[in-house]
């Protein structure tokens, strides 16, 4: 009797386990399913190319986001980060300190967050680029910046010296 009242409960609890365990779930820390938020950053770098690059040359500029979250969650949720399309432009005159340059380039984004308030994570890098190729790299991780209205562009300037 009790082994046939086992083989019966034995199949409904495995069935019920897995149901579970196959459900898609709400992020249980923050209490709510994620939502799609969207928008573009446009991302303007005030480059002062120094003596880096000399008149004719060019610089370079590429930017990447991402959610501010651990990268575990971002994973979990198939967030990938976005980077720009490449900006250029080219340096003109002397190429002397305190003639700076704007390179601007776009970032439209369209991911699931559950929390708005943590903004996003900006890196960038930019180029300075002579006839022999690139001379000098900046780079910067790290910047938070906060998310714009939904479908908003938000403008977003940055300072870099060579």
């Amino acid at each position: 009797m009790k082994r046939a009242r086992i083989a019966q409960i034995l199949p409904l609890a495995l069935w019920a386990s897995a149901a579970v365990w196959a459900a898609p779930a709400a992020d249980q820390r923050a209490g709510a399913a994620p939502a799609a938020v969207s928008g573009v950053y446009a991302v303007t770098f005030s480059v002062n190319p120094g003596s880096a690059v000399a008149a004719g040359g060019a610089i370079t500029c590429k930017a990447k986001i991402a959610p501010n979250l651990p990268a575990i969650e971002n994973m979990n949720r198939g967030v990938v980060p976005v980077e720009s399309s490449p900006g250029m432009v080219t340096v003109a005159g002397s190429g002397r300190v305190g003639s700076p340059v704007l390179c601007s380039v776009e970032i439209p984004f369209a991911w699931p967050v559950s929390d708005r308030a943590g903004g996003v994570v900006l890196s960038y890098e930019i180029d300075a680029v002579s006839g022999s190729g690139v001379a000098a790299v900046r780079t910067g991780q790290g910047i938070v910046v906060a998310y714009p209205e939904m479908g908003v562009t938000a403008s977003v300037r940055l300072n870099v010296t060579f």
